[in-house]
Parts: structure tokens; sequence; C-alpha cells
């Protein structure tokens, strides 16, 4: 096996750092994340780092990057508390990568893709329309992590759509029904396929 100890992992060519510390923590959740800004200006970017934080109430997470730079999403959330999480698929992978492109604040990635937004139930932010799952989400709250100078951006589950065919009579969402892509890395896309599903676990008698 290749052996890379932390002197060695610091001193490392930059892209080769980043493609490597990015990819060894395995497979990652795709995501599309919408807002809008108060002037109105729509915003789609691909997100790896959407993480379950609670089922009661429903919660989820994602990391930002340090806001040293302009942050379109990270603005637009603060600016409205609201935004949307949706599931990239294998229809839109290209375009959705793409959105990952910094176009200055006044530019929509939804101009400069085939990605169409979609409003639903009088909600402020945009959908992408045909995404599999689609969540709205309401800002609670961030926490600043010292180390890095990241951001966990914490936000509640106020609306979730979930396409007829994905989903399970015990309301499992079967993900590869629609085709739902994960993240390995910063840019490679796979399409996973259920192997087995072992229920809810408990001790052995």
């Amino acid at each position: 096996m290749h052996y890379f100890n932390e002197n060695t992992i610091e001193h490392l060519e930059h892209l080769y750092k980043i493609n490597l510390i990015n990819s060894c923590s395995g497979y990652k959740s795709a995501n599309l994340i919408g807002t809008k800004s108060d002037k109105g200006i729509e915003n789609v970017a691909v997100f790896s780092s959407v993480t379950h934080i609670g089922s009661s109430p429903a919660m989820l997470g994602f990391f930002m990057r340090p806001t040293s730079v302009p942050r379109n999403t990270y603005e637009n959330i603060k600016s409205s508390s609201f935004y949307t999480i949706n599931h990239i698929h294998e229809p839109i992978l290209e375009d959705a990568h793409h959105s990952s492109a910094k176009y200055e604040s006044s530019i929509s990635e939804f101009d400069k893709t085939g990605l169409d937004p979609e409003y639903k139930n009088g909600f402020f932010a945009p959908f992408v329309k045909n995404a599999p799952v689609q969540m709205a989400m309401r800002f609670v709250e961030q926490y600043d992590i010292k180390a890095n100078g990241t951001i966990l951006i914490i936000g509640k589950i106020i609306g979730l759509y979930v396409t007829k065919t994905s989903m399970e009579e015990d309301g499992f969402i079967d993900l590869s029904k629609g085709k739902v892509a994960a993240i390995n890395g910063l840019d490679a896309y796979s399409i996973p396929q259920n192997h087995a599903r072992f229920g809810y676990q408990k001790p052995k008698k």
C-alpha cells in the first residue's frame, strides 16, 4: 500500500493533495443547493458535504469553505434563511458539476447550465426541476470551525418532495431508483445500486 505520513501530506503538490484528501474519506452525497439573493438573483451550486444531523427535528448540515472570498450560497442563506437541497441524478451530472464554477453574484448558474429552477408552495428559494429528491430548508444555526476556517451550516427540513417510484412502504427512499449520484473526491461521479438492506439490528441473545 502507498503510505503518506503527516509531513508527506503537508508537502504534497497542491492539486495532488486536494485530490488525495478529498477522495480518501469515501463516497459522499451529491447535492445542488439552491438559493436566491435579496435582489432576486438565483444561485445553484454543487455540494458534497450534506450530512444527516437528526430526525426529530429533521435537520441536515453541510460545510462551507472559508468566507475569506465571496460565497454566494452562504450570503444568500444568511440574508433570507431559506435554501433548497436537491439530489444530483444521472441526467444532470455535467450541468450539476459546472455549477461549481466561480461566477459573479450577478450571474445565475441556472442561466449558464441546462438546470432549470422550480418554485413550489410559495417557497422563497428555487428547487432544481426534476431532481428526484428536493428539500426546502430553513437556516437554524452555524458553527465556525476554528481549525481551518470552514463553517458548518445547520438547517431544518420544512418541506420534502420525493418521486413516488423511489418511496418504499416503510419510509425508505431508494435512491438507486432515481439514479442518484455519489461523489468520489472532487469530480468523479458514480450512480450506485443498492446491494442489500439488513434492517434495524438488535443484540443477539
